[in-house]
């Protein structure tokens, strides 16, 4: 299989000047499109990096999550019942994924990081304590998006938290905050173009 550069910088992290530097060292050898650019072949780079014999298997990633800095507490409960639950299932190779946001912010970092992790193939199983730990809305999509990379997730069922009601209020809180802004927003706008003319 033939990759690009960029493709090359972003998955191995292999600049550019590196690339060449190998060309010229005569260790490896580019192909080139009828437009000039530069192609690599997979298992070349892979040989040169030594990955061939030492690829890392895909982790076990579990992925922990609270609200508010109020939470910190359930959180780090949480966390402990993921490493118990890993522990008692005989996972050796795993990783948590901790935060405190909304499980209606689309950017959370510690999501993001989690599905550039499934996009590198270094995940094989993701394992939440239940469903809305890793999103309040749009889990069946986050759940097709991770079975399309053959990642498998695991859902303890751990008993909700107390403050369960709290929190969807505040998740509700959000998206009402949200919508209300765009109305607002948008009405804002108009409002001032009328008063310009």
């Amino acid at each position: 299989m033939l990759i690009t550069i960029k493709y090359i910088h972003d998955y191995y992290k292999i600049s550019r000047i590196t690339l060449i530097n190998w060309e010229k060292q005569g260790l490896l050898k580019p192909y080139r499109t009828p437009g000039g650019v530069r192609r690599y072949k997979k298992e070349d780079i892979e040989s040169l990096m030594g990955m061939l014999q030492e690829k890392p298997k895909p982790a076990v990633v579990c992925y922990a999550r609270v609200s508010t800095l109020k939470q910190k507490e359930y959180l780090n409960n949480q966390i402990k019942r993921l490493n118990e639950y890993c522990k008692a299932k005989g996972y050796t190779n795993y990783k948590v994924i901790s935060e405190i946001a909304s499980g209606v912010n689309e950017n959370r970092r510690g999501l993001r990081k989690l599905l550039n992790m499934v996009k590198r193939g270094e995940v094989s199983k993701l394992i939440i304590e239940y469903e809305d730990r890793l999103a309040r809305f749009g889990y069946k999509y986050l759940e097709t998006y991770l079975s399309a990379f053959g990642v498998d997730i695991e859902i303890i069922n751990g008993a909700p938290p107390d403050d369960i009601h709290k929190e969807l209020a505040e998740d509700l809180i959000a998206i009402v905050t949200s919508f209300a802004a765009r109305v607002y927003g948008a009405r804002g706008g108009r409002n001032n173009a009328k008063q310009k003319t």
